[in-house]
Formats: C-alpha cells, structure tokens, sequence
C-alpha cells in the first residue's frame, strides 16, 4: 500500500470516530437543557438554538488562523490540537451545572474545531494531484458515515449512560481519534526554506474565491432546509410511522452521498474537477424541484436523494480545486479559509431557511435555496478558465 493509500485509511477511521462523536450529542442538547434547569419550552428553544450556534461562530473566525500555522509548523500538529481539545471541552460539558456554562463550552469548543478539515489538508498533502478527487471524496465519507450513525449511536447511549455520559463518550471518541492519528500518521517535514515561503502574503489566495463561495453555498443549501424539513415531511404525509419517515427522509440525502462523493470525485480526476463542480451545482439545484412540489412521500425522497448525490459531487471537487489551486505553501491556510466558508454557510443556511419559511412559506425555501444555486453555477461557469488546472498560473 502506497503511503498516501496508508495515511487515507487512517485518516478515514479519525473523521468517522470525530464525525459520529460529535453528531451523537446534537439531537439532546434541547434535552439536556431541560436537564440543567430549563423548564418553558420558549427559553429551551432560545437556548438550544444559541448553544447549537456558538460552535460554528467561533470556528468561523479560527479556522484560517490555524490553517497558516498548519503552513508554518505542520499540520498534524493542528490536527492533533483539534482533537485533544475537542475531546477535553466536549468531556466536561458532561459537568456543566448551567446552560450559560454549556454556551461558553461550546464557543470554546469551536476555537479548537478543524479536525475533519485538518484532516483533509494534511490527506491532500500526500496525495498525488491526479488522485486528489478519488481519495478527498473517500475520506469525506467517512465524515458523512459518522453524522449518519452519530444520532442513533447517540439515541442508544443516553437511554444506557444518560446525557452527561454521552458528551464523556464523545470527548473519549476525539481523544481516540487523535491517537490513531498521533501512533499512526507520518507527516513529511517541510524545510526551513518552505516555512519562509509560508510567510508570503494572503493574497496569492484571492484567486480562490469560486472555491469558497462553492463551499459557502453547498452548506447554505443543505442547512438551509435542514431543520424544518421534518415540519415539511408532517405536512405531506399524513400515514402511519411520521416519525421514521421523517427519519428516512433526513438520512436519504446523507446515503446519497455516500454513493456521489467518492464516484463523482473519481470522475473529476479524469474529466476536471470545475466540469464535475458546475454539473453538481445544476444538479443540486434541480433536485430541489421536485422537493417543492412534492405532495406525496415518494417525492420527497427522490429529491432529497438527488440533492444528496450531487452534493456528494461538489464536496471532493471544491476540496480537490484547493489542492491544485492553492501555492504548495499556502496550502493548509487555503483549506482553513474554505473551512471557514462551509463554518459560514452552517450558520447562516438555518437563519435564512427559517426567515423565508416565516415569511413565505416552507416551499419557498426550495425555490430561494434553487435560485442561489443556479446563481452559484453561473459564478462557476463564468470563472471555469480560473478553475482549469492550467488556472492555478492565475491564482
């Protein structure tokens, strides 16, 4: 096996423990709330919604800080600070006695995220620039098989260890994962003469941009719709099970990619990946169509699988693009700006998904989150020169 096949699998078995530790604690935080002495479910819902927030505002501001570290001084090493501080913060969030306490735990927690996203620059680091697409899209499904068996893992152990036993668990489930990274990744040391060119300046990223605000728009349309697509699955089905359906519903988009992301990231290794970018765009957002106008179940599970699919293609090629386009010693600072772009979009996808469904109706969200795609396509269609391969000359 070929060192950068080695360090995927190893890396691939990280994000799945990371992935699936830190989805298994979302489903109960309202709960938890209740727990710490919450008790109108108006205040529940002003705090769960803050608590659920504070982690991708503090993690928005710091992910391009430690990425240019990660140019200067490694990037295992920022990996390795991801998850030993998740892992501790997300432990004693099990001992909190407040929700302020838990709030302020959770911002600090995001001060330390960017274990997947480190994780996906030290994985490009080693990877051949042919075989960039194949292996980023395999390694994201490890992040996507953990979030889907994260909240059932979850549901499983707060009924065996409770709640507070759930965040000990998970924070024990980053510190493993930053072990199997510390015993069995190797990171190729960098010389002195490229950690003086690390020192260059921010602008020879500006070139990127069409990769960030891909990044930004492909979280934006997934979050958009994500926490009132259970609302819309009640609003259509009116048989038997509501809730499996609707449990079905929100993990057909997380199969889905599954399937796309490792099979579109191959593709865009052999035909370009800004090609598979721009057909990913369009299809996510046709995928939505049938989302609107679904009144049947069946509908609704062929849109969702479709955004999931070509979703699953802009996730390798956005990542591939900043392996090609980024300076070699701007690298990881590159792939910290583009985490903070996909920080951005978790944040604000929800805020515009909720403020449309209020104002609109929940169909118009579809339509909103449709037209910012086919927008997003249009960016990307008209900058395909910059993001050809031979475009990296341009950045």
């Amino acid at each position: 096996m070929t060192a950068w096949r080695r360090t995927l699998v190893i890396l691939w078995c990280a994000n799945f423990c990371a992935a699936a530790g830190m989805s298994q604690i979302i489903p109960f935080i309202p709960l938890y709330l209740a727990e710490l002495g919450l008790h109108t479910e108006r205040s529940i819902d002003h705090w769960a919604s803050w608590v659920f927030s504070a982690q991708f505002v503090t993690s928005f501001m710091f992910q391009p800080v430690w990425g240019s570290l990660a140019d200067r001084y490694g990037r295992k090493p920022m990996l390795l600070r991801a998850g030993f501080g998740m892992g501790v913060m997300t432990a004693l969030m099990g001992l909190v006695g407040a929700p302020w306490q838990l709030l302020v735990l959770r911002l600090v927690n995001g001060v330390f995220s960017g274990f997947i996203a480190m994780a996906i620059s030290l994985q490009a680091s080693v990877t051949p620039a042919e075989n960039a697409g194949r292996a980023l899209g395999t390694l994201q499904t490890g992040n996507i098989a953990g979030s889907l068996i994260g909240p059932l893992v979850g549901g499983i152990l707060a009924e065996w260890l409770g709640f507070r036993g759930c965040f000990f668990f998970t924070g024990a489930m980053l510190v493993l994962a930053s072990l199997i990274v510390l015993l069995f990744v190797h990171e190729p040391k960098g010389t002195r003469r490229a950690r003086a060119k690390a020192r260059r300046s921010w602008k020879s990223l500006v070139g990127l941009w069409p990769v960030f605000l891909g990044s930004f728009m492909t979280q934006l349309a997934m979050m958009s719709i994500e926490p009132i697509v259970t609302i819309f699955t009640r609003s259509i089905y009116h048989g038997a099970h509501l809730t499996l359906a609707a449990g079905l519903v929100v993990a057909t988009s997380g199969i889905a990619n599954l399937v796309g992301t490792p099979t579109l990231g191959r593709v865009g290794d052999r035909v370009g990946q800004q090609r598979v970018l721009l057909l990913a765009f369009l299809g996510a957002a046709c995928a939505f169509l049938p989302q609107a106008l679904a009144h049947a179940l069946w509908l609704l599970l062929i849109g969702r699988f479709l955004l999931g699919l070509f979703v699953g293609g802009m996730l390798p090629s956005l990542q591939a693009l900043v392996r090609k386009l980024a300076p070699e010693d701007k690298q990881a600072t590159a792939y910290g700006l583009n985490s903070s772009a996909t920080f951005f979009g978790n944040l604000i996808g929800p805020l515009i998904g909720g403020q449309v469904a209020a104002m609109y109706g929940i169909r118009s969200v579809f339509y909103v989150t449709m037209a910012l795609l086919l927008l997003n396509a249009a960016v990307i269609a008209a900058n395909r020169r910059r993001l050809a391969p031979h475009g990296a000359e341009e950045v």
